[in-house]
């Protein structure tokens, strides 16, 4: 199994949409998916914030998307700047399953990634 790394560093649909289609692209075609969202990107992760989206014309459903990709087991990981910089109470995070951890530890985990991707 190959393991893709996704780098999510934006705060506008531009920014989301790619990384959730490739996220569950990834992982159908069974890649173990690493997604870290930087600050900037932080807001995609609080609860509410990918409905306001709705579904962008001619693409897939992003809380559709996301949920399947945490149902399928990809590792979503929140900067843990980001609690601070953009006042974000853990508590108010979409899925209790995304991970609050700092760059180096996602850097040294996706080390042996064959594919990365920043959106």
């Amino acid at each position: 199994m190959s393991k893709m790394a996704i780098v999510c560093n934006g705060d506008t649909p531009a920014s989301i949409m790619p990384t959730l289609i490739f996220s569950s692209s990834g992982l159908a075609v069974d890649n173990e998916v690493v997604v870290f969202f930087c600050p900037a990107g932080a807001r995609w992760l609080l609860k509410g914030e990918l409905e306001k989206m709705g579904t962008p014309k001619g693409l897939p459903n992003p809380v559709d998307m996301f949920n399947d990709i945490m149902d399928l087991g990809a590792e979503v990981i929140l900067c843990e700047l980001a609690l601070e910089n953009k006042d974000i109470d853990p508590k108010d995070l979409r899925d209790d399953r995304i991970k609050i951890t700092k760059a180096p530890p996602f850097l040294m985990g996706i080390e042996d990634a064959s594919l990365t991707f920043t959106f």
